[in-house]
């Protein structure tokens, strides 16, 4: 399983209570540009709409074989779920937000995205979370 892209903010920012894997609804050259490495999650997000499940903002650069002078590289991007899965996202609780974490390559070549469900963190959380951290790293390097 190959990795494009990984948003490891979403880790620091939030607390990830539960994650899907879904696929995604891409163009030929958007597919080639994003197993060549050129797509970034920094700044998207997952929205929930009437007729489905999208990816906003985030960043598949243009493939430069395609020539398509038009692309607009942030456009939103719909994402394959069931609709049980629609309604596990939307039926959690309260103040919790969809985050795209990492596109990965799955079975046969098909590209998806692994999206958590998470609260977000305070600041005071964070600085927490930087001292168990920092805890069990000495814990683990005294052996």
């Amino acid at each position: 399983m190959k990795t494009f892209a990984d948003n490891r903010r979403a880790h620091f920012d939030y607390d990830i209570k539960s994650t899907l894997h879904a696929g995604m609804v891409l163009t030929g050259p958007e597919v080639k540009s994003v197993k060549g490495g050129n797509v970034s999650l920094m700044g998207a997000y997952v929205s929930v709409f009437a007729n489905g499940v999208s990816l906003i903002n985030c960043h598949i650069g243009p493939y430069k074989y395609a020539p398509d002078e038009k692309y607009d590289p942030t456009q939103s991007r719909k994402l394959l779920l069931n609709k049980s899965e629609i309604n596990q996202l939307l039926g959690k609780e309260k103040g919790l937000t969809i985050i795209p974490l990492e596109i990965y390559q799955g079975n046969r070549g098909l590209i998806k995205i692994k999206i958590g469900l998470g609260k977000a963190r305070k600041k005071t959380d964070k600085r927490e979370y930087i001292k168990k951290r920092d805890a069990q790293k000495e814990i683990r390097q005294s052996y």
